[in-house]
């Protein structure tokens, strides 16, 4: 299936790019991020599951079980903090 995937902040950097459209079978978003890492050397690190990463499926906040279908959305990004 396509899906869109974003990513934010120092992810962007680490990725080399704000988004991609790819073809994916993963079923949740948690097994599309180990697709990634398995896909980019340079998301090996980035998305490792030690990393606090943040994950949304269609601009809404996710788990990594959430499932996935044709046309959707994710997107990475690190944890914000403020002060």
């Amino acid at each position: 299936m396509q899906i869109t995937v974003r990513y934010f902040a120092s992810l962007r950097e680490a990725m080399g790019t704000g988004s991609e459209a790819l073809q994916t079978q993963a079923a949740t978003v948690g097994a599309l991020r180990e697709e990634l890492r398995a896909r980019h050397a340079t998301a090996q690190q980035a998305l490792a599951p030690e990393k606090p990463v943040r994950m949304a499926l269609n601009q809404d906040m996710c788990s990594a079980d959430a499932p996935l279908k044709a046309g959707d959305e994710v997107a990475f990004f690190p944890p914000v903090t403020g002060g």
